[in-house]
This record gives structure tokens, C-alpha cells and sequence, in this order.
């Protein structure tokens, strides 16, 4: 099976003593962290990837306090670069031309690091050990649980072959999608919600005309919006978001024509025009629809799934990234408080990090109304909240609001359960 090679990561001090063994399923975010915290609590660690190599790159994502806690905690902190242009406008634009000053992501995310996804999975993978095993191009096909532990039964998709293996904890980090959810819950009703909104982004190769590279825009209408985020050392992201009645016809149609369907039937207008024809143009791009994850519980046994495996927040709630840091580092602090109980370390874990989680996934909820308006209603509130924004006084009161949400996104969770 393919591992790393050791000259990708930085050497840590090995671990001789007896390490009970864990199997992480995803090389994410979540995954990577879980592997990092995991092998600093005593555990040896294997790792199982689907793709045949790491997933490099990524789009736009915010890290908060929360995500920057456990950060630092795992040692990679320093290495999350902040992207934020330093002297960038923010435009509030019409697809007929007209524009005006804006708010920008961090007005309306204050307290966040502006990065790319891969910088995250950049800096986690770096600071993990030689001794942490990762098989690329293998994946989980079958769970057996048992009170001492968890048969595996691995497929490496390269050679076709499948093994077993023993246990002491599997992670599921694996995404939306979890396979380790599916094998682990099932039967039960599918825990995936749909918000009945899809998101397309992707990453410019030049300037927006009109626009310095380093201005962000956003069109907002009713049931649709576009958002262009820029960076400090890079060209910018679109954020395509809009409505629909059916999430299955979105996905039965190349994504640029659902696009221009979505955007329409009203001409585009110069901008809005062009940022569709550079999606059509770009190398590679997301389109998806906008779920989040919502289970009773997420763990069983020996058995548990981290960040959106567990409770994906959608893209609106801006804290995939922090929950997902967070909810590995607590893992962690939880299995070294009860090192020989992994069933009683889950449910400790659980039981801190489910209020804060459920803050965060209704909260989504609300901040998709302002990021996108699903209709003329949600439109006019935003209309008004950015109006207000700008008087002094009444900007002051919404400041504070923003302030006490930006806490919520701050909240170090494993030290707060110490």
C-alpha cells in the first residue's frame, strides 16, 4: 500500500511506549487533525485516503478563533497564513453596472483568518509524525464492532485487494458523504438535510475587469447572490449561491447551465456575464448543493465521525473549518482523560461539543439569509441591515450584535472542557 514519503513531513520525537491503535478515515482537514492530536494522545495511527494522492489547493474558507485555538494547540497555528487584502474595497454591484460601497466577508465574519482550504491542510499535514501511516487509494468497506474493538475490512482500490484489520477507534472524517457514517448508522433515515441551495466556486485567472484584484463584490438579488472574494497574494474566488425547488435537476445538466438557468432569464449585464463565462472556462471548479448533517448522536462504540462527517455546517455558517480543528483536538483531550474507556471518552466529547455545534448549525440558517436572500423579504432586510450599518449609532448597536456572534466562533472548546 502507498504511504508518504518521510521528506514530507517533519520528524517528531517517537513514541516507544504501548499505543492503542486508531484508524482515520479522510485526509481532510478533520482527518488530518484527528491523525495529529490522536498520535500526541498515544495512539499509532493509520490513516486511509480515497484519492491516490493529497488534495492540494481549495477555495475560500475563514478560521476562527475556535479552529485557531486547536491550531496552536497542535503546533501548525503560525504556519495558517492570513490572505486578507490589506487595502481592498468591497463593492456592492448591479447586474446593471451600478456600484457602491459594501461589506466585505470580514464585516460580516469579523475576528477570522482569510485563507484558502489547502493552507489549513498544508500546515496540519506538515506537523504530522513519521509514525502516522497513510494509505492512499484505500478505502473502508465493512465495519464489525465488538467491545474491545473494530474489524476493518480495507480495500486498496489500486490492487483490488482487501484486508482486515483490528482497532481500538475508527474516526470517520470523510466528509458529507461519509462512507464510515453510512457503515456505521445505517439502517436509519439519512441524517443529510437539504437547504435547497446550491454553491458553484471557483478561482479567477485575472482581475475582474473594472476591478483591482485585490476588491471583492457581491450581487445580491432575491433567491440568488454572487460573492467575489479577494486575496492579498492571489486572484480572488467566486461564490456562486441561489435557491431551487429541486436539488436532483441541478445536478442532471452540465453545472454552467444550471448557472446561467439560475441567473436568468434577465440579461446578465457586463460582470455577472463574464464571471459565468470564466466558470465555463476554468480547469476545475465545485458545484454542489448545500446540506448540513443533523444525527442523534455521533458516536457508536468504538465508532465516530468528526466535522462533516458529523455535522456539516454548510459554507454559510463560515465554521467548517474551526469545528472541524476543534471537535479533533477535543477528541484527543477526551481519550488522554480516559485512556482506557474509549466508549465513555466519546460520549464526554460528545456531550461537550453538541451545544456548541447546534449553536453554529441553526445559526447557518441565519446567515444564509444574509449572504443569500432566498427572497424580496430576506433582499429588503439586508438592504437594511447594510444601511444601518453605516449610522453611527445604530451601526454601533449592530457592531456589538456582530461582536457577541464573533465570541461564539471563538470559543476554544477543549479548553473550555478542561
Amino acid at each position: 500500500m502507498e504511504n508518504t514519503t518521510m521528506s514530507e513531513r517533519n520528524p517528531m520525537d517517537r513514541n516507544t511506549t504501548s499505543r492503542q491503535r486508531a484508524l482515520v478515515v479522510g485526509l481532510g482537514i478533520s482527518g488530518t487533525a484527528s491523525a495529529l492530536r490522536l498520535h500526541r494522545a498515544g495512539w499509532d495511527v493509520v490513516v486511509l485516503e480515497k484519492a491516490p494522492e493529497r488534495r492540494r489547493g481549495g477555495y475560500f474558507i475563514a478560521v476562527f478563533g475556535t479552529g485557531l485555538a486547536a491550531a496552536e494547540r497542535l503546533g501548525f497555528a503560525d504556519a495558517v497564513p492570513d490572505r486578507l487584502a490589506p487595502d481592498g474595497v468591497n463593492y456592492d454591484v448591479a447586474r446593471t453596472g451600478r456600484r457602491r460601497l459594501g461589506v466585505s466577508y470580514a464585516d460580516v465574519f469579523p475576528g477570522s483568518r482569510l485563507v484558502v482550504r489547502g493552507d489549513v491542510e498544508e500546515a496540519a499535514f506538515t506537523a504530522l509524525p513519521d509514525e502516522v501511516e497513510i494509505r492512499y487509494s484505500n478505502v473502508p468497506i465493512a465495519l464489525d464492532q465488538y467491545p474491545d474493538g473494530v474489524d476493518v475490512e480495507i480495500r486498496d482500490l489500486t490492487t483490488e485487494t482487501t484486508t482486515v484489520e483490528r482497532f481500538d477507534l475508527v474516526v470517520g472524517a470523510d466528509g458529507l458523504r461519509s462512507t464510515v457514517r453510512r457503515l456505521a448508522f445505517e439502517p436509519e433515515q439519512s441524517p443529510v438535510r437539504r437547504l435547497n441551495y446550491m454553491i458553484a466556486v471557483y478561482s479567477l485567472p485575472e482581475p475582474i475587469p473594472g476591478y483591482r484584484a485585490q476588491d471583492g463584490l457581491t450581487m445580491a438579488e432575491a433567491g440568488r447572490s454572487v460573492w467575489v472574494f479577494p486575496f492579498a497574494d492571489r486572484l480572488p474566488t467566486v461564490l456562486f449561491s441561489y435557491r431551487t425547488d429541486d436539488v436532483d435537476a441541478e445536478f442532471t445538466r452540465p453545472a454552467i447551465d444550471s448557472l446561467r438557468a439560475a441567473y436568468g432569464p434577465e440579461p446578465t449585464g457586463s460582470t455577472l456575464g463574464w464571471l459565468l463565462d470564466q466558470f465555463e472556462k476554468a480547469p476545475d471548479h465545485l458545484f454542489d448543493s448545500a446540506e448540513q448533517v443533523h444525527l442523534d448522536h455521533w458516536h457508536r462504540g468504538r465508532v465516530v465521525l468528526v466535522g462533516d462527517a458529523a455535522w456539516c455546517l454548510t459554507v454559510y455558517s463560515a465554521m467548517g473549518a474551526s469545528t472541524g480543528l476543534a471537535g479533533a483536538d477535543l477528541l484527543g483531550t477526551m481519550l488522554e482523560r480516559h485512556p482506557h474507556d474509549v466508549p465513555r471518552a466519546l460520549q464526554d466529547w460528545e456531550d461537550h461539543l453538541r451545544p456548541f455545534i447546534a449553536h453554529h448549525l441553526g445559526n447557518a440558517v441565519s446567515m444564509r439569509a444574509f449572504l443569500t436572500p432566498g427572497n424580496r423579504a430576506e433582499l429588503l432586510l439586508r438592504s437594511v441591515m447594510i444601511r444601518v450599518a453605516r449610522l453611527p449609532i445604530a451601526g454601533r448597536l449592530l457592531a456589538k450584535v456582530m461582536a457577541n456572534r464573533a465570541r461564539m466562533k471563538s470559543l476554544d472548546i477543549a479548553a473550555a472542557a478542561a
